[in-house]
């Protein structure tokens, strides 16, 4: 918490009851050596990084469960086939996915620059690649 204090965090959040958080020296690590740095946060990171000001300004990208037969449904099948997830912790996850995918669909979806459905890994990846490669202006290796 200490360094979180001290501004030492472009984002910090509570996740599932785990606290995590992207360092600043972290990112200016990453751009110094001329790399894009990708951070896997949550919603509410995504807020703490908007309001952050960083610059250059950041894409968004948000990662969607498969749509059928709707994403909470499709995100609750996952969670139960894999048997490792107590029924408290589904329920928190569940509870948490709602509220991010509202946040998604907010304003026409505009808090993220692309949606990926992680339906298709192999389509998401070439999709992903693609809009980076616009974003950026080079094509990627």
């Amino acid at each position: 918490m200490q360094d979180i204090n001290a501004g030492k965090f472009v984002e910090h959040a509570e996740v599932h009851g785990n606290l995590y958080g992207t360092s600043i020296f972290a990112v200016d690590k990453v751009a110094e050596q001329g790399r894009i740095c990708v951070l896997d946060i949550d919603v509410q990171g995504v807020r703490r990084v908007k309001f952050s000001g960083m610059q250059p300004e950041p894409h968004y990208v948000f990662v969607s469960p498969p749509c059928r037969p709707t994403p909470l449904e499709a995100l609750e099948a996952r969670l139960r086939g894999r048997g490792t997830e107590e029924e408290d912790v589904i329920q928190r996850r569940l509870h948490n996915a709602k509220a991010e995918l509202e946040y998604a669909e907010e304003g026409g979806g505009k808090n993220f620059d692309l949606v990926l459905v992680n339906d298709d890994l192999g389509e998401a990846v070439d999709q992903l690649e693609g809009r980076i490669e616009v974003w950026e202006g080079t094509k990627l290796a």
